[in-house]
């Protein structure tokens, strides 16, 4: 059976070309085009969060919406609607989408002014028209950002059909005019419609709308000028090109499930091409949410350009299952242990962060044929409470106590206690991200279970037994794991190599200059390796 998506326009199904009758809830619909569209897995709490006000059922609502779209999405041959008791995925296989399938054929290069034209008309009507859901904001954000998307789609359109050959200069023009009208903005977008113009021997307009466009980019802070734009790069400005990214390789990175030791299911997830890196669990992750962090978003980026970049979501949280009886050291590594058989790399670069450094270097002791290069950052051999005094266990055991009291609700002034000492320099909107992010990640009480393990944490006598080529990078301003715990890890490894960076951050921020030298240093440690 081929199922028939169209989301240009109002939502429409079709059953091996058969339209069908669509659920008469609304929210049920827009649940419906967001698994098919993203096609991911889900947590249940999020989509709960996501298309639910707070019944007095909100799981059971769930369950009704699911009960209704498996009989459009399911058929003898194929069960596309995945559920446990955790996630939620529709899978894909077997399923057009008019969006994504006119999104691939925008990227073919030699498309016919027709054929660019017959897309353009397509692109015309809204995305998921009436299926607007204005008292949930999650989903409206997500749809907001779609329609969005499908509008930069659109002036890419327009732009090339501004300078096909195949176009009459009268059309030309007018295409070029659209396009800077969706981007009014993009100086690229302004010199063409100003060379149209010229072209069709409209000067006067040409004279009037230089004026225009050279006041309105100088309040931007762009320098417009249409000699100093004819070489600009036609695409779009900077951040819409970054936003662009993250949703590509959201939408590129497989995400799949392993099986731990003991039954649980880990979610992990690939992207890019190239020698494999694979990095073990730290606090906190998920899969899906991470592509849009401050922190964490340009590092992935930029290891994907050049890498087969793994990671996956320690159990407990992320998509990995949270209800689980055993969160411990020892299963840290055993899953770090399943993800890599699931991966089929035998060999690869190891990169541990923070508690996944502990993880990492045990791992590379068990399995030192497979581990190619070990890459530790902000990492530790000794969990606080080795060694500690009392004052620091009683100080530590307080912070247990308020994670255990405050971390689900909607005060983020308890997650503020680990976000403001992993990154003292971020901003208010940084640090807001990251501390609705912890609280997506995981429950309370798993919050609190890891806290507990990684206090514990003990690898210093496997320090001297490792044989792989070992890089150490550690912020010198790290408020979380002093730099001199950096050191003294690098010093107990065997011709470890010790990188100082100039941060204050336990976790790098994307935009400090820190997190370019951190992804250098790492391309070039390989590099010689």
């Amino acid at each position: 059976m081929v199922l028939t998506i169209n989301m240009l326009g109002e939502l429409k199904i079709l059953r091996d070309g058969e339209p069908l009758t669509l659920p008469t809830s609304k929210r049920t619909r827009a649940l419906l085009a967001y698994l098919a569209f993203t096609s991911r897995p889900h947590r249940r709490d999020r989509l709960c969060e996501v298309f639910w006000e707070i019944p007095d059922d909100i799981k059971g609502a769930l369950r009704w919406s699911l009960s209704k779209i498996r009989p459009y999405v399911n058929d003898k041959e194929c069960e596309r609607l995945v559920a446990d008791r955790e996630r939620v995925n529709l899978l894909s296989v077997g399923i057009e989408i008019d969006v994504h399938t006119i999104t691939e054929k925008v990227k073919q290069a030699n498309l016919s002014a027709k054929e660019l034209e017959t897309i353009l008309a397509q692109l015309q009507s809204q995305f998921l028209e009436g299926i607007d859901l204005p008292n949930q904001a999650l989903f409206q954000q997500w749809l907001t950002g779609e329609r969005q998307q499908l509008k930069n789609l659109r002036a890419k359109v327009l732009q090339r059909l501004s300078c096909h050959a195949d176009v009459e200069f009268s059309k030309r023009s007018q295409y070029a005019r659209d396009w800077q009208t969706i981007d009014p903005f993009n100086p690229y977008a302004a010199t063409q419609l100003i060379t149209q113009l010229e072209l069709s021997g409209k000067f006067n307009e040409v004279k009037k709308l230089s004026y225009e466009f050279e006041k309105r980019f100088n309040r931007a802070g762009i320098n417009w000028s249409k000699e100093s734009s004819l070489n600009a790069n036609p695409d779009e400005i900077p951040k819409a090109i970054n936003q662009t990214e993250v949703r590509e390789l959201l939408a590129r990175q497989k995400v799949q499930f392993c099986k731990a030791k003991d039954g649980v299911s880990i979610a992990y997830a690939s992207v890019g091409k190239g020698l494999p890196i694979i990095k073990a669990a730290n606090w906190l992750s998920h899969l899906e949410h991470d592509w849009n962090s401050p922190i964490w978003s340009p590092l992935f980026r930029d290891l994907a350009q050049s890498h087969h970049f793994f990671r996956y979501d320690e159990r407990g949280n992320g998509l990995s299952d949270w209800n689980v009886k055993d969160i411990s050291f020892e299963s840290f590594v055993t899953d770090l242990e399943s993800v890599v058989e699931a991966s089929g790399h035998q060999q690869f670069s190891l990169l541990g962060i923070s508690q996944g450094a502990a993880v990492s270097i045990e791992y590379a002791i068990r399995h030192p044929e497979r581990v190619k290069h070990l890459i530790l950052f902000g990492g530790y051999a000794a969990g606080w409470r080795i060694d500690a005094d009392e004052n620091t266990i009683q100080e530590r055991e307080a912070v247990i106590t308020l994670t255990k009291i405050g971390w689900g609700q909607n005060n983020p002034s308890y997650r503020q206690i680990f976000s403001s000492t992993f990154m003292p320099s971020a901003d208010q909107s940084e640090l807001a991200w990251f501390n609705e992010f912890q609280r997506l990640t995981t429950s309370p009480e798993n919050a609190v279970r890891f806290l507990s393990v990684f206090a514990d944490i003990d690898v210093r006598e496997q320090l001297a037994k490792l044989k792989v080529p070992t890089l150490v990078l550690h912020s010198l301003g790290d408020e979380r794991i002093p730099t001199s715990v950096g050191r003294d890890l690098a010093a107990a490894i065997p011709n470890a190599e010790f990188v100082g960076l100039e941060s204050d951050g336990h976790l790098l921020l994307g935009r400090e200059p820190a997190s370019k030298v951190f992804v250098d240093t790492i391309r070039d440690f390989i590099a010689r390796h």
